[in-house]
């Protein structure tokens, strides 16, 4: 066995018992490449979502969790493209069964010594888990209509924001593409998130489910996304 061989069987053998001891660790953890694209989460990350771990793999990190503070999300992109090593925290909030849940995922670069490639280390941290102030603690409104106007206005990126009044106005692909500016495989995949998050199996439920949830307004039209300062059913402002 030449030294490359025997540096590749070690490197597999510590693999495996990484592999083993994450199956055994009670924080849910996530491995992904680093664009995102999930190869292994422990029983207790699936568990979050009440799934298997193989039904989470090939999955996105963004399929998953709506980052909730953009400075975070950029100086992690920013690492990344650096190639630098660290912690990088980011607050996020993702949908199950139509309960809006807040967390923070802790994201660190790590190399693989089979591939060279760095890949990223994911932990999840539930809210009520975490230590230190969360600005959700004092600012979510209680009851189920507060969860919902929540839901409504951390989980739209902006892109999806731009979206969801063409799907509500009956646009099509095509349309929607050329008026957001990017390709109809973009849309595809904007809109097939969405209806994974908001737990629905098509477009005219995915409008029915938006406007439930307060997402869009009820009152306006063309259908334009409910402004974050207006009540859940109450008037928008600057309606005309």
């Amino acid at each position: 066995m030449t030294c490359a061989e025997d540096e590749a069987a070690s490197a597999a053998v510590w693999r495996g018992r990484f592999v083993s001891l994450l199956d055994r660790v009670p924080v849910p953890l996530a491995i992904s490449d680093a664009y995102g694209n999930i190869t292994g989460v422990n029983p207790a990350f699936a568990a979050v979502w009440s799934l298997q771990p193989g039904t989470v793999e090939g999955r996105t990190l963004l399929d998953l969790f709506t980052p909730t503070n953009e400075k975070q999300l950029h100086r992690l992109d920013e690492a990344l493209r650096a190639g630098r090593r660290s912690r990088y925290p980011v607050e996020v909030c993702w949908a199950v069964r139509g309960a809006i849940h807040h967390g923070q995922v802790t994201v660190e670069p790590v190399s693989d010594p089979l591939d060279g490639h760095p890949h990223l280390l994911v932990t999840l941290r539930p809210e009520g888990e975490r230590t230190g102030p969360s600005h959700h603690a004092t600012a979510r409104p209680d009851g189920p209509e507060g969860a919902e106007q929540e839901f409504a206005h951390l989980v739209l990126s902006a892109q999806e924001a731009r979206i969801l009044p063409l799907v509500a106005a009956g646009a099509t692909t095509s349309v929607m593409a050329r008026t957001v500016g990017i390709s109809v495989d973009g849309i595809n995949y904007h809109l097939t998130r969405l209806c994974r998050r908001l737990e629905v199996p098509n477009r005219p439920a995915l409008v029915a489910r938006a406007y439930v949830l307060g997402l869009l307004d009820p009152a306006a039209w063309p259908p334009r996304v409910m402004p974050p300062a207006a009540p859940r059913g109450g008037p928008a402002t600057g309606r005309r």
